[in-house]
């Protein structure tokens, strides 16, 4: 029988969650470096024993940290980040110029094909890679390099590349998303980049409809259709048809636009999930009425998905990590809350459970299905 794997790093550490494929009796095992903020843990798709998390404190700086043996054991990595392209200056909220600097990494994805080589998705905003586990790293010069980087400045949790999507049809073509810098795209596996956010609009800039600038919070595509992404943006759920290259949004008749999370199911590519979020100086549900919607159609019609969620007085965020959807027959959906609850649904969404409760905050939720 399959089981399932559920990874998630918290503000005081990470946390393993884990189930047989019934999805009914959940083992959690953590914190694992407790204390320490875990912005995201991963499993390389290629050896599902093959983990790698971030770990970072405002007192010790920042780690990588890897397990062989699905997350049993732990070991640091290569911990150089060196910034060979960091020459120049971003824009800082008063428009004045700030140079480069290294604060976090925000986002691991591993490769599809290869458990040794891993990218690395950092603030401030840069993309590295390491192909030897995790022991050096390289960045790609060319994203921060091309032409813009000067125009991008931080969103309100810093200026993080939070997102990471590698085509599995074409293994030289990446989308990456920055706050608030926008999604971009490069097509020959790292070398150059394009902005990708035609279709865009972000009222509060000085020209909405920018190249860049635009402050995504996530984006997703379902793997057997890697032309379609979905993005929750700074208010806003767009779509695209044609890599990124043009953008509509499919907000539809949700009760908020405003959000962080988004993902799709694992086998039905049109089937898409938000938490909405009161707005950006509110991040509760509204209402305090805590639900997921989920659109069949690929966005614009939205339902509200509340059996197993509480409907009063919730007031906890989901965060743009925190969200991920296992690829059993019936498809599992997760996603972990700032009040430290973990909750998941084995049939789509049609109803839920906490299977987690009074854990730190979390940051990030990411699922694997094993043989």
């Amino acid at each position: 029988m399959s089981r399932v794997r559920v990874l998630v790093g918290t503000r005081k550490g990470a946390f393993i969650l884990s189930a047989d494929g019934k999805r009914q009796e959940w083992k959690i095992d953590g914190p694992h470096f407790g204390g320490w903020e875990i912005y995201h843990v991963k499993g390389s798709p290629a050896d599902p024993n093959r983990l790698y998390a971030s770990q970072s404190s405002g007192w010790f700086g920042q780690l990588i940290q890897r397990s062989d043996d699905g997350g049993a054991s732990w070991a640091p990595m290569g911990n150089k980040f060196l910034y060979e392209g960091a020459v120049g200056t971003h824009q800082w909220y008063d428009g004045t110029p700030h140079p480069w600097e290294f604060k976090r990494v925000w986002h691991l994805e591993p490769s599809l094909t290869d458990p040794d080589t891993v990218y690395a998705g950092v603030e401030d905003a840069a993309i590295f890679r390491s192909c030897d586990g995790g022991q050096n790293w390289n960045e790609l010069t060319g994203l921060r390099g091309h032409g813009t980087g000067s125009q991008w400045m931080p969103g309100a949790g810093g200026m993080g590349l939070h997102t990471i999507l590698l085509d599995p049809q074409d293994p030289r073509r990446i989308f990456v998303a920055i706050s608030a810098a926008g999604a971009f795209r490069t097509d020959d596996g790292g070398v150059t980049w394009k902005p990708i956010n035609r279709g865009l609009k972000s009222e509060h800039m000085p020209d909405p409809t920018a190249e860049v600038g635009h402050c995504v919070h996530r984006i997703a595509m379902h793997a057997s259709r890697p032309n379609t992404l979905f993005m929750q943006k700074h208010w806003d759920v767009m779509r695209s048809d044609d890599a990124g290259d043009s953008w509509h949004e499919v907000s539809g008749n949700l009760p908020t636009d405003f959000g962080f999370p988004i993902d799709v199911h694992a086998h039905e590519p049109e089937t898409v999930y938000v938490v909405p979020i009161k707005s950006d100086g509110e991040h509760y549900p509204p209402e305090g009425k805590l639900r997921v919607y989920r659109s069949r159609t690929g966005g614009n019609e939205w339902e509200a998905l509340t059996n197993g969620l509480p409907q009063s007085d919730c007031y906890v965020n989901v965060l743009r990590e925190a969200m991920a959807v296992d690829s059993l027959d019936s498809c599992g959906i997760y996603f972990g809350t700032t009040g430290g609850q973990v909750y998941a649904s084995s049939d789509g969404g049609d109803h839920w459970e906490a299977i987690a409760r009074d854990l730190p905050a979390v940051v990030s939720v990411e699922v694997q299905t094993l043989a």
